[in-house]
């Protein structure tokens, strides 16, 4: 490689709107100081503008040369810290006692319009004491995986970090070969994972486990803070939290692909998106992840990890919640047995929803778990599926384009039937019912083949023109827009992505 002066880390002169992080006044064994790794030449290739605007950050000053240099890692903000976050995790059921941000850096914080702190971090921005070997860089896909399918999430209505922006780093990364490299700034609600309260835990670290649990509930849960006994309070928070937020993702046919206790945030935003996808073709057992042979994140499987993580959370947690070990455990029991009563409360309503039911009938449950069978049965898609109810509710059975989508459409027909005369037992029958099912079925998502073609224009020819236009489209997922119609459909069998990847 040929040799090149890179300028030395500097400090940007204007703050920006930028804030110290609040995560830097709690004890040094919480993080590392980190040193900034300056990359050959940075290019802006998207700043988000209108979250930009929302942080109350100064957006001429993020897109100016020295904007840019704070993005990609080549400088930081005056009186702001750089800091690697310290934590552990169990990676596909085997625990780590140290993992922590060995690519990633929190660069400060931004005080939103709603007074709330959110914070700033690069990934991609080098090694860090926690990087086990890692080259502590990313890949340009990775990045705009990230930025695309965190922002379509946003647009969904389901919690989940952001993407305030993506940068070119004029350097090549080393995976399979070599591929460009790049930074992602996310924005976090924070970064405090229930890997951050193990890696404590398995150091017998009450003191900071103790001062980790005081920053989240003053952070996230401040209503806790009241309560009789306010590190029990935090946890149910933290499970009903997950419990909504799993409850959406299986709404909109969201598979993780790899929640591990690391990748599973405190404040309930989804978070850490690498081999992640939505299902095309309906399917309980549908997998994307290169690395989940066995199926433990499987789309159906993700309410019983969460329950499991949640239960790791709980055993870090246990010095706080009593004195004796086992009341203790009886009091965390008694939390997780709330997270499956919440997350049937979100999902069950959300089923009805997406089915154009307002009311509540004793047979409504089977009668989604029948078309989700015929739908698994005919490798119908889940997103057209039910966005095509949207539009057939009135029509007479047989009729109605939704049938199409079935390789049989009589067993659809079958179950229209028992689907129309349910309609008809609704206080309203049709008044604003297409509107409401309209408001909650998406039409567009980011299929997998469309992200893939982003990045492929990205990395092999430098257009990102493809990448701006899917943003456009997912911004409105649930209007019609007849110009961008060709990205409603699904891939076609030579255009199906069956795995996805760690951005590792």
């Amino acid at each position: 490689m040929d040799q090149v002066n890179i300028e030395a880390p500097r400090q940007a002169d204007l703050a920006a709107g930028f804030v110290q992080s609040s995560y830097a006044e709690l004890p040094d064994r919480f993080y590392q100081r980190a040193d900034l790794s300056p990359v050959r030449a940075p290019k802006l290739i998207r700043l988000n503008r209108q979250l930009a605007e929302d942080l109350n950050l100064d957006i001429g000053f993020l897109e100016s040369e020295g904007g840019i240099a704070v993005l990609a890692g080549n400088a930081s903000v005056k009186n702001v810290q750089p800091l690697a976050l310290a934590y552990a995790g169990h990676q596909f059921g085997n625990f780590v006692p140290q993992l922590g941000d060995g690519r990633a850096l929190l660069i400060g914080e931004a005080i939103d319009r709603g007074g709330k702190r959110r914070d700033i971090q690069l990934k991609g921005s080098g090694r860090t004491r926690f990087s086990r070997g890692g080259d502590g860089r990313a890949a340009l896909g990775p990045v705009l995986r990230e930025y695309v399918v965190s922002e379509a999430m946003a647009a969904l209505g389901i919690p989940t970090t952001r993407a305030l922006a993506a940068v070119s780093t004029g350097e090549m990364v080393f995976r399979e070969g070599a591929v460009p490299g790049a930074i992602f700034t996310r924005v976090a609600a924070s970064h405090l994972r229930i890997g951050t309260f193990q890696y404590f835990a398995a150091r017998g670290d009450h003191e900071a486990l103790k001062a980790l649990a005081d920053y989240a509930i003053e952070r996230h849960y401040s209503e806790a803070a009241a309560a009789e006994t306010p590190y029990l309070a935090l946890l149910e928070n933290v499970v009903a939290a997950q419990a909504r937020l799993v409850a959406r993702w299986m709404l909109v046919g969201f598979i993780h692909g790899v929640m591990n206790t690391d990748n599973m945030s405190i404040s309930g935003e989804t978070i850490d998106y690498g081999p992640c996808a939505f299902m095309d073709s309906y399917h309980p057992g549908t997998v994307f992840s290169s690395i989940d042979a066995g199926g433990r994140y499987a789309y159906a499987n993700q309410p019983r990890i969460a329950v499991w993580n949640l239960a790791r959370l709980a055993e870090a947690m246990l010095p706080l919640l009593a004195a004796s070990e086992d009341e203790a455990v009886a009091l965390a029991e008694a939390v997780l047995k709330k997270f499956q009563a919440t997350y049937d409360g979100v999902f069950h309503k959300g089923l009805r929803r997406k089915l154009g039911l307002s009311a509540e009938h004793p047979e409504d449950l089977p009668l989604a778990a029948g078309l989700l069978e015929v739908m698994s049965a005919n490798e119908a898609d889940f997103t057209l599926v039910f966005r095509g109810l949207g539009d057939d509710f009135a029509a007479v059975p047989g009729e109605g384009g939704t049938r199409k989508l079935f390789k049989r459409p009589e067993e659809f027909d079958g179950w229209a039937v028992r689907w129309k005369e349910r309609l008809a037992r609704e206080p309203e029958f049709d008044v604003g019912r297409q509107e409401m099912m309209r408001s909650v079925n998406p039409k567009y998502i980011p299929r997998n083949h469309r992200v893939e073609e982003v990045i492929r224009a990205a990395v092999d020819r430098s257009d990102f023109s493809p990448f701006e236009e899917l943003l456009s489209v997912l911004a409105r997922p649930f209007d019609e827009q007849p110009a961008h119609s060709a990205y409603v459909d699904p891939p076609k069998p030579e255009e199906r992505v069956l795995e996805t990847f760690c951005g590792t």
